[in-house]
């Protein structure tokens, strides 16, 4: 059986810009919550070094996750974020769905 998708929001806020804030949404595969949030984790710092390093962002990890981007100037609250299973809103198959 296939690791469950799972989807991290991790708040943020833009340094330079008090009052300017959101949530960053990491999605992929893991076996829990906790390495959810590590492997998020991870892929956020791999965006961002290849970005200060002038390289390519890397994205498309074969666990599905990965970074569409990364914004310079926005803090991310690591430890604010939370985690839950991901849930495809427009999904036929979703847990939720009753038919």
């Amino acid at each position: 059986m296939p690791m469950p998708y799972y989807e991290v929001d991790v708040p943020i806020h833009r340094t330079d810009q008090p009052g300017l804030s959101g949530v960053h949404v990491f999605t992929g595969r893991a076996d829990s919550r906790s390495a959810a949030v590590r492997i998020a984790h991870e892929v956020y710092d791999a965006a961002r070094a290849a970005r200060d390093a002038g390289l390519e962002i890397p994205h498309g990890r074969p666990d599905g996750w990965g970074a569409c981007g990364y914004r310079p100037g926005w803090e991310l609250d690591w430890p604010a974020a939370t985690v839950g299973r991901w849930n495809n809103s427009y999904s036929w198959t979703r847990a939720d769905v009753e038919l």
